[in-house]
C-alpha cells in the first residue's frame, strides 16, 4: 500500500487514447463498493460515465476542466442523505452519508493507481449542472468526480 500511496497523484492529462479495460473498471468499482460505511448503509451512489458527450458536459460543469472529458471514464460519487438519515437522523444526513461517499471515492482512486491507471479528484463543479446532466433526483447530491485513465 505504501507504494500505491507514493504513486498517487492528481493527473490532469489522459492523452494516451487507451481505454480502461472492463476488468480493471470492475476492480475499481469493487474496491469502491467494499469501502466501509456508517451502519453498512452505503448511503452513496457511484455512476460510471463513459459516453464522450456526457464527459464533455461534465467537463463544462466542472468549470471547463477539459481533462474530465479527456479521461475515458469518469466516476461520479453521489451522496444519498435520506438513506443515512433514516437511521442516524440529521448527523447521518449531514455527515455520515458524505463520509460514505468520500471513503468510497478514495478507495476507487487508490485501486485505480494500484492497477496502473491515473485519476484526479474533482470537487470543483456545479452541483446543479452535474445533477441535471446525470438526471439525478434532487435527494442525491454529487460530491466528487473521479476521471480515470492512462496518461
Amino acid at each position: 500500500m505504501h507504494e500505491v500511496f507514493k504513486k498517487r497523484k492528481s493527473t490532469r492529462s489522459y492523452n494516451s487514447g487507451k481505454p480502461v479495460e472492463k476488468e480493471k473498471l470492475e476492480e475499481i468499482l469493487e474496491a469502491a463498493h467494499s469501502a466501509p460505511s456508517a451502519g453498512n448503509l452505503k448511503a452513496r451512489q457511484i455512476l460510471t460515465v463513459t459516453d464522450k458527450e456526457t464527459r464533455e458536459r461534465l467537463a463544462e460543469a466542472a468549470f471547463g476542466q477539459d481533462f474530465v472529458a479527456e479521461a475515458p471514464v469518469v466516476l461520479v460519487f453521489a451522496v444519498l442523505p435520506k438513506v443515512s438519515a433514516q437511521k442516524y437522523g440529521e448527523r447521518g444526513k449531514d455527515l455520515y452519508a458524505l463520509q460514505d461517499a468520500t471513503i468510497a471515492a478514495s478507495f476507487a482512486w487508490l485501486q485505480t493507481v494500484n492497477l496502473g491507471l491515473s485519476g484526479c479528484w474533482v470537487g470543483a463543479f456545479s452541483e446543479e449542472e452535474v445533477r441535471n446532466i446525470l438526471n439525478l433526483d434532487s435527494d442525491k447530491k454529487p460530491i466528487a468526480l473521479l476521471p480515470i485513465g492512462y496518461e
